[in-house]
């Protein structure tokens, strides 16, 4: 692995950098949530999510709501609302999204300032079973990881001040080549396949890797 100058920096809970990631958890998302990791870290912010704390003595919603009062900016895919073997919908992201938005509308200072990006498999689908967020940036991703990699890229350079940031084809190159030395990592690391389902350690293994693999300041 290449080193260069350290320009990433993990674990900094900075209000204004770290992105609150509302998604699915399931092992069919795992790929993009994989992408989209990586996509904001190595675009310079810190991922921050409900998984990221294993307490059960916390009620999660608390947990959430926590984490929501710490981040500037979040990053919301609603993409899975299919009914389940029971027949019911899954609502905890469109939840989580309305919790973050009436934080903006409710809370005071800093909070009035948040920014949220929207994330569904096709553009204009939200709009058959949550028209209220009609005028929120809304960005479809097909379902695929490269597609995860640069709209968020892209949204988080139109967010930041920081003009350093490379497009979205250099930083999915990048994920490629994290992709490819993550087998080396996990061994490295003493970790299985399995292991990478905790957030912590797939977290670790992209810390790891973006501080190894650092850009040039």
């Amino acid at each position: 692995m290449a080193r260069g100058k350290r320009r990433y920096t993990a674990g900094t809970p900075e209000y204004g950098r770290s992105v609150f990631v509302n998604c699915p958890l399931d092992a069919e998302y795992q790929p993009l949530f994989r992408a989209l990791v990586f996509a904001v870290e190595d675009c310079g912010y810190l991922v921050r999510c409900a998984l990221e704390v294993e307490d059960s003595g916390e009620v999660r919603v608390h947990k959430i709501i926590k984490i929501i009062a710490n981040c500037g900016l979040s990053v919301h895919d609603i993409s899975r609302t299919e009914l389940n073997q029971e027949g019911l919908p899954r609502f905890n992201m469109p939840y989580e999204l309305g919790l973050f938005i009436g934080c903006t509308v409710f809370g005071a200072g800093r909070h009035k300032k948040k920014k949220a990006l929207v994330l569904d498999r096709e553009r204009y689908r939200y709009a058959k079973y949550i028209s209220d967020i009609a005028g929120q940036d809304i960005q479809d991703h097909g379902n695929d990881p490269g597609e995860i990699v640069k709209k968020v890229r892209n949204w988080l350079a139109s967010q930041s001040k920081d003009a350093h940031i490379p497009g979205g084809d250099t930083i999915l190159e990048r994920f490629n080549s994290f992709c490819s030395d993550l087998p080396d990592i996990c061994m490295e690391r003493q970790l299985s396949e399995a292991d990478l389902n905790n957030f912590r350690d797939y977290h670790n293994c992209v810390t790891e890797w973006l501080i190894a693999n650092a850009r040039p300041s």
